[in-house]
């Protein structure tokens, strides 16, 4: 796990290219890659790449980026492991190829000298984010892994296309420009963070996952175009016609196989390798495989919260003395969860707004003090259909298809031009029983008949996870859809249909991107093996009827990990990664929020309604209503503008809790 940065100039490179603007952008991703740095550069073709490494796999000088090919007509900054590397190394010895060092790098290189560059890509299994440069043909490649795991940005500033992994790398090039997208911020506002391709900068993009985007300069020009090698959807159709179709057993027992292989590929490293635990579905089967593989006991870690509504460590606990790991467990202290707080803006690079990226920071910095490399659970959900939101999206469409077309649609639109009072007052009584506050009844209810005009089952699904509906705050704003989202497999059913929709979304943009950032932060490698393009590959050829054999989602996982634990570790109710972010901002957190929600400030900035943030601020901490996601999306975006902005330290508040926060 590294960080990579660089630039494509138009014309030749300048001393301040070389000597200035390439060092800084390497020093903005030093956390990422702490141990080594390199920078490369050839100033006649006007092309500068930057590399910080965090050593994982052959640790001497062989492995240092950036990397020439044998033949030099290859240099690369890349970023991420390649786990089927020895197989691809083993198929280059057979040709003939001869190698220096060790590691995936210098494979990935001969791999591309040997196949080209799209065809290495494409049988690379791992998590990556890549620049290459080939001499031959002066082009500049970048490129990410089929699910996103690893980020990479880029973006034309004047004469140059600036490139790294984060935000903060580009911004120390003295070409940077930068302006607020406010669509990208509406986007974020009602699915707490930025879809690729978007970032919260105009004239920035995400290259989107599974995609290869190849850069050249063209009368004096740079002319960019992006090639999607990978597509989820097509896994998708493929599985839905597959015969014959698998049984219960049959899906058991191709899974195992599957996962297991992807465990042992993953758990190579030349440093310490653990792996995080909290005790669910999906972390426990990941551990339960690690330490069937490993000669030592697997080191683990979780963390713990005060308040039990909220807290795993119990179950993690019970599972790590089962599987007899080498664990490692901390409660969380209210100081804890707000001493992180501050650091987020600066650790995300751009407003994002899922609450559990504290608890997930922490555990992170928490593994970081034994271990280099963390395998997790994450994917699970996705892949398996663990959601419970999917069976009430099922279940709700449903109920939504009994009243014919032309009637939801014109009984949504007449309901929601009645006044609120008005449509509280009718809706009150069924939505009370479901424990909702009085004052949120009204926008509850235009939410839910926005819902009925959902064309199929994944649009209703998608509709019913917008956080704000009409009454989004941002001012001068249009509401886009990333085009990931907007590509349904044909021939799949209404549950595959929404698994695609947040395998393609939800697990790229905000999972993956929330555990890239936090481990990176301390520079933790993080590796998904429910994620392996052989895992997923035989997911989505599981029937739907067995995903939720019993009514319940990830039948499959619950059963396999039977297979290693007692029924009752395996069979609980899942609890997630949650935190009270409800309670902390009517209590600990109220001042700060307070603060960057204030009316004066949010007219002067003229990104966001005063009027519609107020209301609803008074309203959560009045007790009336609960809109805690809403404002935690606002807040995260007031915060991530104050330090964009570069906001004196000295202005910025350090908060003491009061009161236990969890």
């Amino acid at each position: 796990m590294c960080g990579l940065a660089g630039f494509l100039k138009t014309g030749a490179l300048s001393a301040d290219d070389i000597h200035r603007d390439l060092p800084r952008m390497a020093g903005a991703l030093q956390h990422r890659g702490p141990d080594d740095e390199g920078l490369w550069h050839d100033a006649a073709a006007g092309i500068a790449l930057a590399h910080r490494r965090l050593s994982i796999i052959d640790l001497s000088a062989l492995g240092h980026q950036p990397m020439t090919s044998a033949t030099g007509r290859f240099t690369i900054a890349y970023n991420g492991e390649i786990y089927n590397y020895r197989e691809l190394r083993a198929q280059l010895l057979a040709r003939g190829h001869v190698f220096r060092g060790s590691s995936d790098t210098e494979v990935l290189l001969a791999a591309m000298e040997a196949w080209g560059v799209a065809a290495a890509i494409e049988r690379a299994w791992g998590m990556f984010a890549l620049a290459l440069w080939d001499r031959e043909v002066r082009t500049l490649y970048l490129a990410r892994d089929r699910f996103g795991e690893k980020p990479l940005y880029f973006g034309e500033c004047g004469e140059a296309l600036l490139f790294g992994s984060e935000l903060k790398a580009l911004r120390q090039h003295a070409a940077w420009r930068d302006e607020i997208d406010r669509d990208a911020l509406a986007m974020m506002m009602q699915r707490d963070s930025i879809p690729a391709p978007y970032s919260i900068f105009r004239n920035v993009r995400k290259v989107m996952p599974g995609s290869i985007v190849a850069v050249r300069v063209r009368d004096g020009a740079l002319r960019w175009e992006e090639h999607r090698y990978w597509q989820p959807e097509r896994i998708f159709e493929e599985a839905s016609r597959a015969e014959p179709r698998l049984s219960p057993q049959e899906s058991l027992d191709l899974i195992e196989a599957a996962l297991h292989r992807a465990v042992e590929r993953q758990m190579l490293a030349d440093v310490p390798l653990g792996a995080f635990l909290s005790g669910g579905t999906d972390s426990s089967l990941v551990v339960a495989m690690m330490q069937k593989l490993a000669s030592a006991p697997v080191k683990t870690f979780s963390i713990g919260f005060l308040e039990p509504q909220f807290d795993e460590s119990i179950y993690a606990r019970a599972v790590a003395r089962h599987l007899g790991t080498d664990h490692t467990e901390y409660i969380v202290t209210p100081g804890d969860c707000l001493e992180v707080i501050p650091k987020l803006p600066r650790i995300y690079d751009e407003p994002f707004a899922d609450p559990s990226q504290i608890p997930t920071y922490l555990v992170c910095r928490l593994a970081r003090s034994k271990v280099t490399v963390a395998l997790s659970g994450d994917g699970g959900d996705e892949l398996f259909g663990g959601y419970g939101r999917y069976a009430n999206a099922l279940s709700n469409w449903a109920s939504v298809q009994r009243m014919p077309e032309a009637l939801r649609t014109h009984g949504a639109a007449l309901a929601e031009k009645l006044p609120a009072k008005l449509l509280g007052w009718a809706a009150r009584p069924a939505l009370s029983r479901r424990g909702q506050a009085s004052r949120a009844v009204p926008e509850r209810v235009k939410h839910r008949l926005r819902q009925w005009r959902a064309r199929d089952q994944r649009e209703f699904y998608h509709l019913g996870l917008m956080r704000w509906g009409a009454a989004l705050p941002v001012l001068g704003a249009t509401l886009r859809e990333p085009p990931m989202s907007g590509v349904p497999p044909r021939g799949a059913d209404d549950l595959k249909q929404i698994m695609h929709l947040d395998t393609s979304d939800y697990l790229p943009n905000d999972i993956l991107v929330k555990v890239d950032r936090a481990a990176m932060a301390v520079s933790l490698e993080t590796r998904v093996p429910l994620l392996d393009v052989e895992v997923a590959q035989c997911a989505w050829r599981i029937p739907s009827a067995v995903l939720m054999h019993d009514g319940r989602g990830k039948w499959v996982l619950r059963r396999l990990l039977e297979r290693h634990l007692p029924r009752h570790l395996v069979e609980r109710p899942k609890k997630g990664f949650a935190v009270p972010i409800a309670q902390w901002l009517r209590g600990d957190l109220r001042a700060w929020a307070q603060e960057l929600l204030e009316p004066g400030r949010l007219r002067r900035e003229s990104f966001l309604d005063a009027r519609i943030v107020q209301e609803r601020w008074l309203q959560h901490v009045q007790g009336r209503a609960d809109w805690s996601q809403q404002l935690w999306n606002v807040l995260m975006f007031q915060a991530w503008l104050d330090e964009w902005r570069g906001a004196p330290r000295s202005a910025r508040r350090t908060y003491e809790p009061e009161r236990a926060c969890m």
